[in-house]
């Protein structure tokens, strides 16, 4: 009799009588696109520069699972477009990128394809699904995901993107809902009525996206509409560079002097006499502060060159 008592108790839950059963963890079957940081800044990099044309490239990672899309990293094609449509994707210089790719130890396979939409939002054109149904083909079980960005709406802390399947007509036709499984957990976005004009949910379907970032890819990600973030990894001429270290080897010589001159005729500490002239050391601390970084971003650059290349 206690058995009996104790399996009915545990089949409730284990609350007695007015328990309430308690019901099995529920799996989340949304098939969501998770884009790492290095790829999200590429892209947005790479998109801001094409505006006002379109531009696009190639999405590589893998299939973790049934419901989790993977991208890694993303590289640019070299086509270009006006509108709201691009153009076609040239396969040879895809193979040739994939190859040279696969020689370094890169090993991930073309998850998809992404491009922009400079000022008028995500979604998919007539020639932007044919595109994407090429892609799906290309996938093992037509997976294959289409990323649409928007540079010029993004801005700092939101990004405005979107990734898209087609739905295949067959499968309508048939009387079958386009996806068997769908999202039963987490926030439901609402689409746009922009995209449902140029036929969401008729020819293509919305898949959620997720981000992960660390504290410093986030910096990073902050800093990407920023001019000339780059310019410390970049390495000056050799020859250049030792040419701008004489010029400025020359301006503290002369520097120097002035400062001497300075100190002399007292004006260091005479704060109304130099009120509108040059004080030398101010000028001599900033000269000294600038060759110093530019010789350490010289001699980093030198040394991770030397280590990669």
């Amino acid at each position: 009799m206690d058995a009996q008592m104790q399996a009915m108790m545990a089949m409730m839950g284990g609350g007695g009588m007015g328990g309430q059963p308690q019901e099995p963890p529920s799996t989340d079957t949304a098939e969501t696109v998770h884009i790492s940081a290095l790829s999200l800044l590429k892209m947005l990099k790479h998109a801001r520069a094409g505006v006002p044309l379109e531009v696009m490239g190639l999405m590589l990672g893998e299939f973790v699972d049934d419901y989790t899309v993977r991208v890694i990293d993303v590289y640019s094609m070299p086509q270009s477009g006006t509108g709201v449509d691009v153009e076609a994707v040239d396969p040879v210089f895809q193979q040739k990128m994939l190859d040279m790719l696969a020689a370094v130890g890169r090993a991930q396979a073309c998850v998809g394809w992404y491009h922009s939409h400079p000022g008028f939002g995500c979604w998919l054109s007539g020639v932007d699904v044919n595109t994407a149904q090429n892609f799906e083909r290309a996938t093992p079980q037509n997976r294959g995901v289409s990323v649409v960005v928007d540079p010029v709406q993004s801005v700092k802390g939101k990004v405005v993107l979107d990734a898209f399947r087609t739905i295949k007509t067959q499968i309508l036709m048939m009387g079958f809902e386009p996806r068997q499984t769908t999202s039963n957990i987490g926030l439901i976005e609402r689409p746009s009525l922009k995209a449902l004009s140029h036929g969401l949910n008729k020819a293509y379907y919305q898949l959620p996206c997720a981000y992960r970032k660390n504290e410093a890819e986030i910096r990073m990600l902050r800093n990407v509409y920023k001019r000339g973030w780059e310019s410390g990894l970049k390495v000056q001429d050799p020859k250049d560079h030792k040419k701008t270290n004489r010029t400025a080897m020359a301006n503290l010589k002369r520097l120097s002097k002035e400062y001497a001159n300075f100190i002399k005729t007292g004006l260091d500490d005479d704060e109304v006499g130099n009120v509108g002239k040059l004080n030398p050391k101010h000028h001599c601390e900033m000269e000294v502060e600038a060759t110093t970084i530019r010789n350490t971003n010289q001699l980093l650059g030198t040394m991770m060159g030397a280590l990669i290349f």
